[in-house]
């Protein structure tokens, strides 16, 4: 054993070091860690949800759809929707800011990968689960 070691708890190595801190506890700087991450999360404000949810809530109603999914990343915002809970998603409504600018944010990838349409308006976006082929009746 090294002179420096010891095995008196005492003497030990502290459990937490804070490495290029101001020198204060470690606390503080953990929570401002955690708070920059939750900052730096993409999600969907309020008017994004609300278009999502009418086009989830009308097509819950048609018998057409089951479940959701919201997954937000620091890359993406992700809305996932589901015929069933135990399946794969039937599409994903994404957001990634980084293509806001070039291809548009918003995003609706099918279940294979495919992506239905691209754009900078998520309600023109949205337009393309809307459109389905509907039986007419002759009546």
């Amino acid at each position: 054993m090294a002179e420096s070691e010891t095995t008196e708890p005492s003497r030990s190595r502290p459990a937490f070091v804070v490495v290029g801190g101001s020198g204060r506890s470690g606390q503080g700087d953990h929570a401002k860690g955690a708070e920059n991450r939750a900052a730096a999360q993409v999600s969907f404000d309020r008017r994004e949800l609300n278009a999502l949810f009418n086009l989830y809530g009308a097509k819950v109603a048609a018998g057409e759809w089951r479940d959701y999914a919201l997954d937000f990343t620091p890359a993406k915002a992700v809305f996932s929707i589901f015929r069933r809970t135990s399946e794969a998603p039937l599409y994903r409504i994404e957001k990634n800011p980084e293509l806001a600018r070039k291809q548009g944010a918003y995003a609706v990838i099918a279940a294979g990968g495919l992506v239905m349409r691209r754009g900078h308006d998520l309600a023109r976006v949205l337009r393309v689960l809307d459109k389905g082929l509907r039986i007419v009746g002759a009546e």
